[in-house]
């Protein structure tokens, strides 16, 4: 169950234009230290930008931490590293790939969190890397995805998370123990910053390998009114489809806005092989077409709701490192909710059983035989359907 913090200013951030603006502000009123996390860091106008910001606070003495995930961002020790080793910032590289690819479980888990604490005062939790919204081909242009700015009693939480990351990878890179200072990097920050109540949430390997998926469930169990999810990657588990079917059955309007345009179409159609099963049980599924959708966030009952990184699959539920951040509040909810009732109406269709029924037969096939091929792949990483099914607590 998330352990709910009071006293937290929080603040939606609608994908980049709104994001890296607020980022890059806080950057440059660093002090102290600044943690970052991405999965991916692009060689483009914002990912240099966000570089030129993390030089610029070196050179006042701030302490500059980033690491990145060495699949995601596997060309970021050519791209940026001798400019940020000259300029005294320290970066770290999760699981660098090699030149061979093993399907090994441990080759899957990536750093896929997207975080940044700065001065111990502020935080950054969503599903936006450091990355362009227009670096992508123009039928994906814009990238449509949110985060949240995190101010209170919420940020020291986040930030130790970001510390132990950072030092077990360091340890793994150097084979040595690697311990930063234990010490407060904000002891003058205010306890309380507004009256939201909110949690961090981490999926690992280790102490919350159910965490995100598990507070999914609760919130879809205690729903009674209406269920609002908007991911990119969508492909369930059977316990996380019964828990929707069964809010249809007690009456809770459940909806699912997915990708309609992908970068990645085994995932896509094997997702839309699962729409015709969705739909029967009397689940409304959108596709947003406007764009490219890459966000993970949801609404319950104009109260609860949730922003991060984290995927509705097996390859974030099971394998890849991730960071939400879950709040119980009105106003947030209602705002992000209201946010995504826009995308639906302005930029998404609706499907129905009747629109699934006029496809061509090899397009049906291509939906299952893409879905089999997710679970083959699944299952040669060593998670087998009892995995999958979300069966562990």
């Amino acid at each position: 169950m998330p352990e709910f913090i009071d006293g937290n200013r929080i603040t939606l951030l609608n994908s980049g234009h709104e994001y890296f603006p607020s980022l890059l502000e806080q950057i440059d009123q660093a002090r102290r230290e600044i943690f970052l996390e991405s999965y991916i860091f692009a060689n483009d106008r914002i990912g240099n930008q966000v570089v030129s910001a993390l030089i610029r606070a070196a050179g006042r003495q701030v302490a500059v931490r980033v690491l990145v995930d060495g699949f995601g961002a596997r060309d970021f020790p050519e791209s940026f590293g001798p400019r940020l080793q000259a300029a005294g910032v320290q970066y770290l590289i999760y699981r660098q790939e090699v030149a061979r690819f093993h399907l090994h479980r441990h080759r899957l888990r990536r750093l896929h969190r997207k975080l940044v604490v700065i001065d111990g005062r502020v935080a950054f939790v969503g599903g936006i890397n450091i990355i362009d919204d227009d670096n992508a081909p123009p039928a994906l242009r814009p990238r449509y995805d949110y985060a949240v700015k995190v101010e209170g009693p919420l940020v020291p939480t986040i930030r130790q998370a970001m510390q132990r990351m950072w030092e077990n990878v360091a340890w793994a890179s150097f084979k040595r123990r690697h311990r930063l200072p234990q010490q407060d990097p904000c002891p003058d920050c205010p306890a309380v910053q507004g009256r939201q109540r909110a949690a961090f949430l981490l999926r690992d390997n280790i102490r919350h390998r159910n965490a995100i998926a598990n507070a999914y469930l609760e919130a879809i169990q205690q729903a009674r009114d209406f269920i609002l999810i908007a991911n990119a990657y969508f492909l369930p588990g059977l316990r996380f489809r019964h828990a929707l079917r069964a809010a249809v059955q007690r009456g809770v309007q459940v909806t699912v806005m997915l990708q309609g345009r992908t970068d990645h179409p085994l995932l896509h159609y094997a997702t839309q092989a699962l729409y015709g099963a969705l739909l029967e049980e009397g689940i409304r599924i959108f596709e947003y077409r406007k764009s490219f959708l890459h966000a993970k966030v949801a609404v319950v009952d104009g109260h609860w709701a949730t922003v991060g990184s984290s995927n509705i699959d097996p390859f974030s539920l099971l394998l890849a490192k991730e960071g939400n951040v879950v709040v119980d509040d009105p106003k947030f909810a209602q705002e992000l909710q209201q946010s995504l009732n826009d995308a639906l109406r302005t930029g998404s269709e609706e499907l129905t059983l009747a629109h699934l029924g006029r496809l061509p037969l090899y397009s049906r096939l291509l939906r299952w035989c893409s879905y089999g091929l997710v679970r083959l792949f699944i299952g040669a990483t060593g998670y087998g359907p009892r995995h999958w099914r979300g069966d562990q607590h």
